[in-house]
This record gives C-alpha cells, structure tokens and sequence, in this order.
C-alpha cells in the first residue's frame, strides 16, 4: 500500500445493525421458549447530559432488539453505600438479568466499589474484577463491551493479531487494559502507552495495530502511523473527533475506524448481545 492510497474504513454501524438483528432473533427465540423476555436495567447517577442521552440510545436499542429496559435514575447527590445497595438489589432480582452503570458517577462515589456490587453473572457490560479475570484467562464470563466490539470488528475485516505487534494507547480498566489482554489472548504482541510514556510516537510507528483509547483529541497523528497499519480509534471527543487525526491517518492506514460510526455502534451491539447470554444462561435455557 502506498501513501497516497486511502485506508478502508471499518464500518462499525453496519456490523453492529447486523449483530443487533441477529440478538433480537435470539431474544425472541429465548421469550418464548421461557415465556420470559431477557432485561437490562440501567443505573444513572444524576443527570449529566451526554450520560442522559447515551442512556437513552441502549434504551431504544433494547427495544428494537426485543430487550426489555428497567431505568433507575438516582440523585447527583447518592452516596457510594446508597449507590452499592441499588445494584446489590438489581443483583438479587431474578428479573434482571444485566446490569448497566453510566459512568462518569461523580467523583464523590467509589465507583470500584460500585461496580464490584454487580454480580458477575449479570455483569453485561464487563466492569467487574470477575469480568476482567475470565477476559485475561479466556474463561467463560462477559467481556468489557469495547473491548469486545474491537475484537469483533477485527475478526468482520479479517485481521488476525496473531504475531502482530499491537500499541495500546490508554491503559483505563474498561477500555486500555481489557483491549490489550484480549488481543494478547489472539497472540499479539502487546504495548501499552499512556500519558506518561516517553517517545510514544516512536512506539506507534512500529505497530502494525493501533488502539486509541486515550481520550486527547488528534493525539496519534498520520505521519506516525506504520503503512499499512490497522487503526482503531475508540476515543470520542467533543466536535464528533477522535483520537486519531482521521485525514493524516487514513493517508497511511489500512484499515481505520471513523468516529463516528466506528467503535462506538459496536460497544451498544455487544451489550444487547451479552445482556441476551446473561438472560440464557440465568433462565437456564
């Protein structure tokens, strides 16, 4: 591939349409057999707008994917005890069968200590420590849902990381760290870069897969990304900008995620896909 050629881009939201499709052909399927039709509940603390609206889409997705939805809107001010009985509660509910935390939940909330609050098996959007250990150890468990839309977007465009050198930029415990374990388990090598590492355009000038999850508008730039590399941008910024300056690295990439309509339509497919698993495996059917 030379420069001047364009990357392919990796449509997210087709491959997402498609897995949505095929969850709410199984969701349908499991409302039958049990009689019983498979629901995520949401938890949102206080009323931030980008989390009010992003609740609102995996509602509307729940819909159309035959999902039923349980919202519980608590106050800015829960505290982090008040916060860790609600979920204990939905953990209990043999009507719930996953759970969904919007994150941010405000700096005064442990929001660890919430998350661990969620019982593993409902743990649809792979938050837990429990969650975290079966992505490491190729367990049976639910995956961190970016993380698990990044794989799959891979697998759609045929790139195999076995023996590929693949940077991570971003090391947070739902997105970095969880990607990297699981491209580690397909046999990459992996590098993980963050704020504090020192020559880190050097460090993505030798990967042959990138994945920014950093959250710095344009921090990889084209001219440091290998040709022919892989580039999964999961970053979102304000202005519908990613972490990756798009124009300077589509000149180079092979393949590369636009923001939007990348990364983030698979993130919501895989959460209605886990929540329909969850639902399976609790109805026991």
């Amino acid at each position: 591939m030379t420069q001047t050629q364009a990357a392919r881009l990796m449509d997210g939201t087709a491959l997402a349409r498609r897995i949505v499709e095929d969850t709410a052909r199984q969701a349908a399927a499991l409302t039958e057999r049990t009689g019983t039709a498979p629901c995520l509940a949401t938890v949102l603390v206080g009323e931030d707008p980008a989390s009010v609206t992003y609740v609102r889409m995996k509602q509307n997705r729940c819909r159309k994917a035959g999902i039923t939805s349980r919202h519980v809107a608590l106050p800015a001010t829960t505290t982090t005890a008040e916060l860790v009985g609600t979920l204990r509660e939905l953990s209990a509910d043999p009507g719930v069968h996953g759970i969904l935390l919007q994150h941010p939940v405000g700096d005064h909330v442990d929001e660890r200590a919430a998350f661990e609050a969620i019982a593993p098996e409902k743990d649809v959007d792979g938050v837990t420590f429990a969650s975290f250990a079966t992505m490491s150890f190729g367990l049976p468990g639910f995956v961190s849902c970016t993380p698990g839309g990044i794989v799959r977007l891979l697998d759609e465009y045929g790139v195999d990381p076995a023996g590929k050198r693949a940077v991570v930029v971003g090391r947070s415990a739902i997105l970095g760290k969880p990607v990297g374990m699981l491209l580690l388990a397909r046999d990459a090598t992996v590098t993980y870069c963050h704020s504090r590492t020192r020559e880190l355009s050097a460090a993505v000038r030798e990967a042959d897969i990138v994945v920014a999850a950093v959250g710095r508008p344009r921090l990889i730039r084209g001219q440091d990304i290998k040709p022919g590399a892989v580039v999964i941008d999961a970053g979102y910024n304000p202005g519908n900008v990613g972490d990756v300056d798009f124009d300077s690295a589509v000149e180079r990439a092979s393949l590369i995620t636009p923001v939007p309509g990348g990364v983030g339509p698979m993130t919501i497919a895989t959460l209605l896909e886990q929540t329909v698993t969850a639902a399976g495996r609790q109805l026991g059917a």
